[in-house]
């Protein structure tokens, strides 16, 4: 199984332990739903990957994308590099290497 697809399910665990997290530490329903929703999305990229390759590691990289673009807007309100910080390096990293993989695969 490539690197890629291992990585979807990978930071699909982190998106969902994340927004678990804000909610047992800061009481944000909205942080769970997100987190539990971006997951749920995750996970069938992760299964679609593993099937068709190319559309799975494309919906991966969309997710990663509009959480890049969450993640940095979270930093910029609270410049706080914990956890929006780390979130937006791992958004940002995933992103570039599942578009990377996948237009490698086209």
């Amino acid at each position: 199984m490539p690197f890629a697809i291992i990585l979807i399910g990978l930071y699909g665990a982190v998106v969902f332990a994340g927004g678990l997290m804000g909610y047992l530490k800061a009481g944000s329903k909205m942080s769970l739903i997100s987190g539990v929703a971006s997951a749920v999305v995750l996970a069938a990229a992760f299964w679609r990957a593993q099937s068709y390759g190319v559309q799975g590691l494309w919906i991966a990289t969309c997710v990663a994308g509009l959480l890049t673009i969450v993640f940095l807007i979270r930093l910029l309100k609270t410049r706080s590099f914990m956890p929006a910080g780390m979130m937006l390096l791992l958004s940002v990293t995933a992103a570039g290497c599942f578009a990377y993989t996948a237009y490698g695969s086209l």
